[in-house]
């Protein structure tokens, strides 16, 4: 499978704040945790409301938590 385009930094995130885990992000953002855990591995690229939704669990930018790299 092809890497995706886009970069995130959501372990560093999580980390961060309290190692947060990805259980309690994803209740945050209400997916699984398996969602959680795919789009850190860059095998899943969230909707662009999920995107938002952890970008506001962190109270960033959406464009400090996921880049977008030109193929």
């Amino acid at each position: 499978m092809p890497e995706l385009p886009i970069n995130n930094r959501i372990r560093e995130l999580r980390a961060v704040h309290s190692d947060m885990s990805q259980l309690a992000l994803a209740q945050q953002i209400g997916v699984t945790r398996q969602t959680v855990n795919a789009i850190e591995l860059g095998k899943y690229s969230p909707s662009l409301e999920v995107a938002f939704r952890i970008a506001a669990v962190f109270e960033l930018p959406l464009e400090e938590v996921f880049q977008y790299q030109k193929p």
